[in-house]
């Protein structure tokens, strides 16, 4: 496919999509149009910024690239407000582990205490059920558009993930109950093998890899100003040399002129030659600057020259310091990939996480081979020369055993306990059964919680009906209709709740409890229903009756008889569909009875 051609069919549409922003269960909350552009950080700052002020502090949200959003969220204009409210911004599972080592050890879901089983996906799923509504939007108006997506989400909410809720519920709880059982039988074995006998260790190891992987850019960071500084000393005998060429080119213009060429070019020349010896003489008095900083701080007396064995001696330790940072970088880079694709080659990995680990993997193969080519460079250049290394060699390194090169590193980390392939089995074992136990805990809050919206929804419907039987009994006729609606699924939830109960290790209950919310609208709040007084009858001129009114035309009676005619057909017609409903409603009864 053609990336240019096809960013320029999208152009000329004006929305090019929209985003989304569900929750665990799959209900929609915000929807936002996505105009004249791709996605931008502007739509999921504006989603931020509205689930802020609905739902208020301890919020999570998954982002395909969280850990980027995470910093750009920090430097918006609500970043103060969402840091106070402590929001927190992860990666989605299937996402996350394509991306690198320590993003994941920090936003990755099997790390994130609180968060359960979660994986943070459910936009994707929702993206694959909306597929088919894109190619009708194409070519309708921007209200049909938004009516139909709207439609399409609310139709989607209330009879397809509300009526699957409590399977999910279901699968959930199953889903870690099998996690905490498979981790009762293997991790006491694993802990065994490897000599832990306390499961915070591996809380410790955790920590170990993170300041790993953060290590060589510290130090390289804590080191920068101290060996730039040496650097400037030992080239300041070559921008010396520099200088004294920039003045001699100067000097002797006609060494590097055509004088037989014209008057610009001439011009052109010596304007290019004083520029060349203008900065190369800034150059020298920077460094020069610095190198006399320099031997103020080391209480130098004597400038060093290049056969001081002083001299000689930093020489060493600048080129040391740059072969190990090479070394450090590129050493992390492989240690990341090599983790990497221990998740890829693990029993369990599907076969499009595994695509997507290896496509990002492929990417940064860039990134490792610039930083073999930059070791390359430097490792020749030592005295004694250190070992070069082929980039055929590197990208088949599958265990740390085999890389050899962190021998030469500031820590051999092939030693370390948690680096072994065993060991990082068990410590994501024990984080998966963390999670599973999270993931119990809630699901206890929210099994309950479901079973008493069924109960105080149902009674509040049917109150609110009886209330209006007496004074609007097509207005109770339709509250029937949607308590019917609402209740069509009450007995498969309550069977799936059932089910749950009856799972080994279940530690909720379903017994309803009390709802927390009784305010208006609210399931469990006290039933007033009341008919619009304005709902059948329309609006009635009120004319002044002091005022002169003249005798009606034959026109205006025609006109009259006419309007009369229309609604009377209308009364007869929706007399008509309240029959329809009231039967069909019946038959649904009906039925539910002959069903139970």
């Amino acid at each position: 496919m053609d990336d240019s051609k096809t960013q320029k069919a999208w152009g000329i549409y004006d929305e090019t999509g929209i985003f989304v922003a569900v929750c665990r269960h799959g209900f929609c909350l915000l929807i936002t149009d996505m105009v004249q552009s791709g996605e931008l950080a502007k739509y999921p700052l504006a989603v931020v910024a509205k689930l802020l002020d609905a739902f208020g502090d301890n919020l999570g949200g998954g982002y395909d690239i969280g850990c980027q959003f995470n910093t750009t969220l920090n430097n918006s204009s609500i970043g103060a407000l969402a840091r106070s409210l402590h929001h927190t911004c992860l990666v989605g599972a299937f996402h996350g582990h394509a991306h690198r080592r320590l993003c994941q050890l920090f936003s990755l879901t099997t790390y994130i205490k609180g968060l359960g089983i979660e994986d943070l996906e459910t936009c994707e799923r929702t993206f694959s059920k909306s597929n088919s509504l894109a190619s009708p939007l194409r070519y309708t108006t921007i209200f049909h558009r938004k009516q139909a997506i709207d439609s399409y989400f609310e139709h989607n909410d209330d009879l397809e993930v509300f009526s699957n809720l409590s399977n999910f519920l279901y699968s959930n709880y199953k889903q870690a109950l099998d996690i905490l059982t498979n981790g009762n039988d293997v991790l006491p074995n694993a802990m065994r093998d490897l000599g832990v006998t306390d499961v915070g260790v591996f809380e410790s190891w955790l920590e170990e890899e993170k300041a790993y992987l953060k290590g060589p850019s510290t130090r390289a960071r804590r080191r920068n100003a101290t060996d730039g500084i040496l650097a400037e000393l030992l080239i300041l005998p070559a921008n010396s040399d520099a200088l004294d060429a920039a003045m001699n080119l100067f000097g002797t213009p006609s060494r590097h002129c055509d004088i037989t060429g014209s008057y610009d070019a001439q011009v052109a020349n010596t304007r290019k030659t004083e520029s060349t010896r203008r900065h190369v003489l800034e150059d020298y008095e920077r460094n020069l600057k610095l190198v006399q900083a320099l031997e103020c701080k080391l209480d130098i007396n004597v400038r060093w020259v290049p056969d001081d064995g002083e001299w000689q001696r930093v020489g060493r330790l600048v080129a040391n310091r740059k072969y190990q940072r090479a070394l450090d970088r590129l050493e992390g880079l492989v240690v990341a990939r090599i983790f990497e694709l221990a998740k890829m080659n693990k029993a369990g990995t599907g076969y499009k996480l595994r695509k997507h680990i290896a496509k990002a993997l492929q990417t940064r193969s860039a990134a490792i081979r610039s930083a073999l080519n930059t070791y390359n460079n430097i490792a020749s250049a030592m005295f004694p020369p250190r070992q070069i290394l082929k980039w055929d060699e590197v990208v088949e390194y599958a265990f740390l055993a085999d890389f050899d090169l962190l021998r030469n590193a500031r820590a051999d980390i092939s030693q370390t306990p948690w680096s072994s392939p065993a060991a990082r089995s068990a410590m994501d074992l024990h984080f998966k059964m963390c999670r599973a136990q999270e993931e119990i805990s809630r699901l206890n809050v929210e099994v309950r919680r479901l079973v008493t919206y069924i109960r105080d929804e149902d009674i509040y419907l049917q109150v609110c009906e009886d209330q209006l039987k007496a004074t609007s009994p097509a207005l109770a006729h339709q509250v029937a209709i949607h308590r019917n609606i609402r209740g069509r699924f009450n007995s498969r939830h309550l069977k799936r709740l059932h089910d749950i109960s009856k799972l080994p290790g279940f530690s909720g209950t379903v017994v309803p409890g009390v709802s927390a919310r009784t305010g208006p609208g609210e399931s469990a709040s006290a039933p007033n229903a009341r008919t619009p007084a304005n709902m059948f009858a329309g609006r009635i001129p009120v004319h002044n009756l002091s005022s002169p009114v003249g005798a009606d035309t034959q026109e205006d009676l025609d006109e009259e008889e006419v309007t009369e005619e229309v609604t009377e057909e209308a009364s007869r017609s929706l007399h008509k569909v309240l029959l329809i409903t009231d039967d069909l409603s019946r038959l649904q009864l009906i039925d539910n009875v002959e069903l139970e």
